[in-house]
């Protein structure tokens, strides 16, 4: 899976574009996982959001998405930083993008009712290292916060 992400890096014209699009997949879901796991507990209904949120960002099957989720926490439990996963995002998504995946990621640290100084801290240095600036930060949050309320 290593090579599968440095093939992903590589310039755009060396990659065939529906691997880089299945190593964005993979790189989004691995960082919805690491909110998951992050309090050391894996929640079903921390699961059900991310799932819920792979879906609707990439337009994915259930089966397909069932797919990535496992492929996912996979590559989150071997990952060394979470650099390997927020670089391709930093260069594929547009800062909107990247705004609206950190409120994804607000939304799995919500999803079962507490929200984790361990899910905070991964969450700003995902923030920090796809350069989404502090206030839109917050605004995610906040976003998050009142969409798993409602």
């Amino acid at each position: 899976m290593k090579e599968f992400f440095r093939s992903a890096l590589a310039p755009a014209a060396e990659v065939a574009p529906e691997d880089r699009e299945q190593a964005l997949r993979l790189a989004a879901g691995a960082l919805l996982f690491e909110v998951v796991r992050a309090d050391g507990k894996v929640e079903e209904a921390e699961r059900t959001v991310m799932k819920a949120a792979l879906q609707s960002t990439f337009d994915l099957d259930a089966a397909a998405v069932d797919e990535l989720v496992g492929l996912a926490e996979q590559q989150s439990r071997g990952a060394v930083s979470l650099y390997e996963f927020t670089a391709l995002v930093d260069r594929a998504f547009p800062a909107e993008q990247k705004k609206r995946l950190v409120e994804l990621l607000w939304l799995v640290a919500f999803a079962d009712g507490v929200k984790d100084p361990l899910e905070e801290h991964i969450l700003r240095q995902v923030a920090g290292l796809l350069h989404v600036t502090h206030p839109e930060f917050i605004d995610a949050k906040i976003r998050a916060r009142e969409r798993a309320r409602g």
